[in-house]
C-alpha cells in the first residue's frame, strides 16, 4: 500500500483533472483520479460534457502549458489532422469596431474537436504508471477537519462507499463542483462567488467543408456587440480534424438561435452583422442536428480569499472560474493553472505547511486574466447582474473599445491584443507608454470594407 501522505486524488476526469493528475505525479507517489463516468476509449463524447459539442481552441498561452505538461502532445495532435493556425494571420474577424486584419504571426491555435483533443491527452496521461483512474465513482463528501481535509469519501456504482486517504485532495468535478457546500459541512464559511450571466444561448452545427477548403482555411469570427441596444448575436466558423468545420451561433437574450436545422443558416445570414458564414456555408455539407447549450454562464468562487482554508485540499478549473466558452479560455486556464501547481509543489513540497493555500492563490492568479476578458465583455449584456457594470468595468471596457478600434488599423496594437487574448502574456502590457499613445492616436490604416477573405480562399468554399 503507498503512504497516504505520499497520495493525491483527484476528482474529476475532465481535462482540468488530468492534466492536474500529470502536474501532481511529479511530486508524490501516486495519483488517484476518480470519474463518476466511463471514460471513453477513443475520440468519442464523453458524458457530462455538453459544451464539446460546440467550437473549442486551445490558444497558444495554454497550448505551450499543455506541452510542457504533457511533452508530445503537440505533435499528437498535429498527426491526427489539427492545424496550427498562425493568428491574426488565418483569422478573419469582425469585432463591433470592425473588420480585422490579418496581420503576422504573434500567437496561435490548435483547433480540434474536443473529443480528440480530450482523448490524445488522455492516453497520454494515464500511461504515466503514478497515475490511477477509479471510474464510476462520486465524491461525497470530504473526510477531515476545518484545519486539515485528509481523504475524501467516495461512493461506486453499486451504492458501495470507501474512504480515499490522501495528503491531498484536488477537486476538478467542473461547474456542478459540490466544494463550497463540503466546505461548509466541515464549519468553513462560504466562499465569495459572483456570476456574469450574459443570457447567451450556443447552437452548433458539424459540416463537412467543400473540397478545396478542406486545408489552410481561416477560422470565421462574427463577434457578437453588447452594447447595440439589441441582443448580441454572433457565430464561429472553426475548421477542425477531417476536413470538417464546427460552426457556432450564439445569440443573448431574446436573440438566441434555435434548436431548428431549417433555420441555422437564416440566422447565420440574417441574423448576424454580416453574413459570411452563411455564404461560407451554402456549399458545406451538414454532418449532425442542431446541439444546443445555455450554459454559458460566467462564474467564480474566489476560494483564495477565505480567511481559513484547510491544509490538504484545492479547486481547480471550472470548478473555480467557469467562463462563458465563446472567448475559448478554459482549456487553455486549466493547463496554465495545472502547470502553475506543478510549479509550487517543486518549489516547496508535499509536506510544506500552508501548501494548500499557496496552491489556491495560485489558482486565483492563474485564472484571473481570463475572467477579466470574459465578464469584462459579458457584463454589459442586459441583465447580466443585478447591479450592472461597476465603474472600473465602464473605464477599462472604454479603454479596450479605444484598443480595438486602434487594432483594426495597426499592427503592433493587435498582436499585443492577441498577446493578451491567446494568455501569452498579462494585461498590464496594454497599459505601456506606448500602446496608450497608439490608442489615442488610433488606427493607422482604413478600415476594410469587408472579410479579408484571399481570392484562393473564396474559390476554394465556391464563393
Amino acid at each position: 500500500m503507498t503512504d497516504p501522505r505520499a497520495t493525491a486524488v483527484v476528482l474529476g476526469g475532465s481535462l482540468a483533472g488530468l492534466l492536474t493528475a500529470r502536474a501532481l505525479a511529479s511530486s508524490v507517489e501516486r495519483v488517484v483520479v476518480v470519474e463518476r463516468d466511463a471514460l471513453p476509449a477513443g475520440p468519442q463524447p464523453r458524458k457530462g460534457l455538453p459544451q464539446a459539442r460546440h467550437v473549442h481552441q486551445l490558444w497558444s498561452g495554454g497550448a505551450r502549458a499543455l506541452e510542457e505538461l504533457v511533452p508530445g502532445v503537440t505533435g499528437r495532435l498535429l498527426a491526427a489532422g489539427v492545424r496550427r493556425l498562425p493568428v491574426t494571420t488565418d483569422m478573419v474577424a469582425l469585432s463591433p469596431q470592425g473588420w480585422f486584419r490579418r496581420w503576422d504571426e504573434s500567437a496561435f491555435v490548435l483547433p480540434s474537436s474536443r473529443d480528440l483533443l480530450d482523448w490524445v491527452v488522455r492516453e497520454q496521461v494515464l500511461a504515466d504508471g503514478r497515475i490511477e483512474l477509479v471510474e464510476r465513482a462520486d465524491a461525497c463528501a470530504l473526510v477531515g477537519t476545518q484545519a486539515a481535509v485528509t481523504g475524501v469519501r467516495i461512493r461506486a456504482e453499486d451504492g458501495s462507499e470507501r474512504t480515499l486517504p490522501a495528503a491531498l485532495v484536488v477537486d476538478a468535478t467542473g461547474r456542478a463542483s459540490r466544494a463550497p457546500r463540503w466546505l461548509t459541512g466541515l464549519g468553513l464559511a462560504a466562499p465569495l462567488r459572483r456570476e456574469v450571466n450574459s443570457g447567451v444561448a450556443y447552437a452548433s452545427r458539424l459540416f463537412r467543408a467543400p473540397d478545396q477548403a478542406r486545408d489552410g482555411f481561416p477560422i470565421v469570427n462574427v463577434q457578437a456587440d453588447p452594447r447595440s441596444g439589441r441582443p448580441g448575436r454572433g457565430g464561429v466558423l472553426m475548421p477542425i480534424e477531417d476536413g470538417r468545420w464546427m460552426v457556432t451561433l450564439h445569440g443573448s437574450r431574446g436573440g438566441e438561435p434555435t434548436t431548428d436545422a431549417d433555420d441555422f443558416l437564416r440566422y447565420a445570414r440574417e441574423e448576424l452583422s454580416h453574413p459570411v458564414i452563411a455564404e461560407l456555408l451554402a456549399n458545406a455539407e451538414p454532418l449532425s442536428g442542431v446541439s444546443y447549450t445555455r450554459t454559458t454562464t460566467n462564474r467564480r468562487h474566489f476560494y483564495e480569499r477565505m480567511p481559513v482554508w484547510p491544509d490538504g485540499f484545492v479547486v481547480v478549473g471550472d470548478a473555480v472560474c467557469a467562463l462563458n466558452p465563446v472567448y475559448g479560455h478554459g482549456m487553455s486556464v486549466a493547463a496554465q493553472s495545472a502547470l502553475a501547481l506543478r510549479e509550487v509543489l517543486r518549489r516547496h513540497g508535499l509536506r510544506s505547511a500552508g501548501l494548500a493555500r499557496l496552491l489556491q492563490r495560485e489558482v486565483g492568479r492563474r485564472v484571473q486574466g481570463a475572467w477579466d476578458l470574459s465578464t469584462g465583455v459579458d457584463v454589459f449584456y442586459p441583465g447580466a447582474t443585478d447591479a450592472g457594470p461597476t465603474l472600473r468595468e465602464r473605464v477599462t471596457a472604454a479603454y479596450v473599445r479605444r484598443l480595438m478600434h486602434t487594432a483594426t488599423g495597426n499592427g503592433r496594437i493587435a498582436r499585443r491584443v492577441t498577446d493578451v487574448t491567446s494568455l501569452e502574456r498579462g494585461a498590464t502590457v496594454l497599459l505601456a507608454p506606448s500602446v496608450l499613445l497608439a490608442a489615442a492616436v488610433g488606427p493607422l490604416r482604413p478600415a476594410l470594407g469587408g472579410p479579408p477573405l484571399t481570392a484562393e480562399e473564396l474559390k476554394a468554399a465556391g464563393l
